[in-house]
């Protein structure tokens, strides 16, 4: 019976602080920000710097961002759907693009370039990479995670 009721003390949700939570949306925003205000440089600098890499050799490549919505009434937002919330990873840089308008749109001079394919799918992992380095951004202020 002991056991049992350790095991249930150790299933209680642990709430994470309001800090942990800034860290996680500034992480988001800018990469390798949660990681910098933390005092983790290293962390910092591999991560939002492998994120910031990817995304200007990504647009460098000729890749272009997604967004939710085409105007191509041949494309399904279904299937612009997991590269938009792939790209929405990259936080304050797709955002930044999306309100100047840059790397929206797929021209032909962009489509004649060898690499645009490249540069599609290093736009795509440079949000997915954000993705997990906010998380882990995330765990450590909240505690769980050195």
């Amino acid at each position: 019976m002991a056991n049992r009721e350790k095991e249930e003390k150790g299933r209680e949700a642990v709430t994470a602080p309001g800090s942990a939570w800034m860290m996680g949306a500034l992480a988001w925003f800018v990469p390798g920000a949660g990681h910098l205000f933390q005092g983790r440089w290293g962390r910092a600098l591999l991560l939002g710097g492998g994120v910031w890499l990817m995304f200007l050799t990504g647009t460098l490549f000729g890749g272009h961002l997604f967004g939710f919505t085409s105007r191509d009434p041949a494309t399904s937002p279904f299937l612009q759907a997991a590269p938009a919330i792939a790209n929405l990873g990259t936080g304050g840089l797709y955002l930044f693009c999306s309100v100047l308008g840059l790397n929206f749109a797929e021209l032909p001079e962009q489509m004649s370039r060898a690499t645009f394919e490249y540069g599609n799918t290093l736009l795509w992992v440079a949000g997915l990479l954000n993705y997990l380095a906010m998380l882990d951004a995330f765990d450590i202020a909240a505690g769980r995670k050195s």
